[in-house]
């Protein structure tokens, strides 16, 4: 029998007592909520920007409806915060302007910030390639055809106030941002009749000045034949409704609540007709404008796969887990017949999903190459 080195009732100087033990513990457990609300306090102030528009992208409809203060305003950003156009005092030269516009629950951060191994398209181009570049920030969860507008007078008053600076023009969108860039290009080209009472612009009539400016535009990720995500959400949501009883209405009407934007994107509604149209939650063949490219405007639709190889039925639905490679090219610009001098170019990134087009090498030497 080994005998213990230190007397009984006495604690090895290495090794704390009991008594000690159980104080320490006690003391962490009665600080635990305030270090638990530290920590939860500053993890919310570090990523604050991702809260807000989150929030939007959910029920951004319902806060601007309310005229909530956490309704995002549709604006250009810089140093995190709105800038009015008329702020901007952009020079004349560089004279290309490359705009910036976020997808669902983004914001003007994603072009921007990062880390060395994920490069950020917006600070990388203006230092490579020499142009400005403008970032938006807009409420996701409105109508897309809404921020379509918003983003129409917005360019309109950015050429106006800024001729010389904005002799070429270059808009990059990733996800809803694309439809928005679609939406507004419609809406660049269809403006609405003047009254009778009031003078006929100056400009030819379906003439945007910012639409002759416009070079290209860049798709990274864009839905334009829809989200199957919402799709099925929506044929969910019906189902539901249709068993009639109080727990599925119940969950119908709870997931009935997703805002705007998103119900727009079941089948990329661009124009305000369509989702104002009484047939606009019909399930199969809803009315839809066509909206076609811009002429004259060089487009360049960016598609991820998660997949390795192309082709298959998986890559066509699922393609980079959020938009299907089959959405993402669209009957438009995946159309067969489309003349080799169309002026759309397609490519697809293998192994990338729906968040890594907005970091990748080869996506922003796609980007470098063309810009």
């Amino acid at each position: 029998m080994t005998d213990s080195a230190f007397p009984s009732g006495e604690s090895s100087p290495d090794r704390p007592s009991r008594w000690r033990r159980f104080s320490t513990a006690a003391r962490r457990a009665a600080s635990f909520p305030v270090t638990g609300f530290d920590f939860l306090y500053r993890t919310g102030q570090a990523y604050r920007h991702f809260t807000l528009p989150i929030l939007n992208g959910a029920i951004g409809d319902q806060l601007a409806a309310r005229h909530d203060h956490r309704a995002i305003r549709f604006s250009l950003r810089r140093y995190g915060a709105d800038v009015a156009v008329a702020d901007l005092q952009l020079p004349a030269a560089p004279a290309k302007i490359v705009v910036f516009l976020h997808g669902l629950m983004g914001d003007e951060m994603i072009w921007q910030s990062g880390t060395s191994d994920t490069p950020r398209y917006g600070p990388l181009l203006a230092q490579q390639a020499g142009v400005q570049c403008l970032y938006v920030r807009f409420n996701s969860g409105l109508h897309i055809s809404e921020n379509g507008q918003l983003l129409h007078q917005l360019l309109t008053e950015l050429v106006d106030t800024y001729p010389a600076a904005t002799r070429e023009l270059v808009l990059v969108g990733h996800s809803m941002g694309g439809l928005v860039i679609r939406s507004a290009g419609y809406y660049g080209t269809h403006p609405a009749p003047a009254p009778a009472d009031q003078p006929a612009p100056g400009r030819p009539e379906n003439d945007a000045p910012w639409v002759a400016r416009l070079r290209s535009v860049f798709l990274l990720g864009v839905p334009n034949e829809g989200s199957f995500l919402e799709q099925n959400s929506h044929f969910t949501s019906v189902v539901l409704r249709k068993v009639n009883v109080a727990p599925t209405r119940f969950l119908s009407n709870v997931m009935d609540q997703r805002s705007n934007g998103i119900k727009d994107l079941r089948h990329a509604f661009l124009v305000a007709h369509d989702w104002q149209n009484p047939h606009a939650n019909d399930i199969l063949l809803p009315p839809r404008t066509l909206v076609p490219p811009l002429p004259g405007v060089q487009y360049h639709v960016l598609v991820g796969s998660l997949l390795k190889t192309a082709g298959s039925a998986l890559n066509h639905y699922f393609g980079d887990g959020l938009v299907g490679v089959g959405s993402g090219i669209g009957r438009l610009f995946g159309d067969p017949a489309l003349p080799p001098d169309s002026g759309i170019r397609t490519r697809v990134f293998p192994q990338q999903h729906h968040g890594s087009l907005l970091s990748n090498a080869e996506v922003y030497a796609y980007l470098r190459e063309w810009v």
